[in-house]
């Protein structure tokens, strides 16, 4: 069996209580060791046998969990934060399928949501925002056509985008393009939930020259959008006049 689990933003102790069980149980641990705290393979028992697959193919993993699954073992694939977001958990799943062994899924937290923790933000704010854009630059993987970052920024929505911190200059070219104005409220975070998380408050105009003056060229994340402002609307759900289905409203 093949368990692939989202090892969380950064931090140990953001894994899921299913993940963390399941390293202390695997047999063999495949991790994405450019991203993956290390100290989470701590759990990892001691026969368990541990690959990096930062410097393995496709073909290297799949040889690996086809040898492990005809000895009987039990294998995690960690990836960093959730595998869902630029996780390439797909191909390793489709390839698994046809070799006939069989896998599951557990979720984990993604930067995103570490990223809004280190901010103490919140995406969704009535009257600002009620849509959250997770997208990426163009670079050495492109993107959809319809997908190019001027296009979203049309929407003027919230944004987080990953794998784009070493392109900063062509991300503030873009969004600016699309329609974000120069003092829309921005942020570069660094490594969230990490012991040297940095976060870098600033706006689309200077995000450029914000990362530069930081050093920062990777393993960032860049959020883009008013919900990053001091102006929003009080929500409805608790405002006293506002009936829900388990609270009648009272006058105003």
């Amino acid at each position: 069996m093949v368990h692939f689990v989202g090892a969380g933003p950064g931090a140990p102790d953001l894994i899921t209580l299913r993940g963390a069980k399941l390293l202390r149980e695997a047999d063999c641990i495949i991790y994405a060791g450019s991203l993956v705290n290390p100290e989470l393979l701590e759990q990892a028992k001691e026969t368990c046998k541990i690959y990096n697959s930062a410097t393995m193919t496709l073909e290297d993993v799949l040889a690996v969990m086809e040898q492990m699954e005809a000895a009987g073992k039990t294998i995690v694939r960690l990836h960093t934060g959730d595998a869902s977001l630029y996780g390439a958990i797909r191909e390793q799943m489709d390839a698994l399928e046809k070799k006939g062994i069989p896998f599951d899924d557990t979720p984990g937290v993604s930067s995103f949501c570490g990223a809004a923790a280190a901010l103490g933000a919140e995406y969704t704010l009535p009257g600002v925002s009620q849509t959250l854009i997770i997208s990426r630059m163009a670079g050495r993987t492109p993107v959809p056509e319809g997908e190019a970052l001027a296009s979203l920024a049309q929407h003027g929505a919230s944004m987080v985008l990953f794998l784009s911190s070493g392109l900063l200059q062509q991300v503030q070219d873009e969004l600016l393009r699309g329609g974000y104005a120069p003092e829309t409220p921005a942020a570069i975070v660094y490594k969230a939930t990490w012991p040297d998380e940095k976060v870098v408050r600033c706006t689309v105009g200077t995000l450029s020259r914000r990362g530069e003056e930081e050093g920062i060229r990777k393993t960032a994340l860049l959020l883009i959008g008013g919900f990053l402002g001091t102006e929003y609307e009080r929500s409805r759900l608790y405002d006293p006049t506002f009936t829900t289905e388990f609270r009648q409203g009272q006058p105003d």
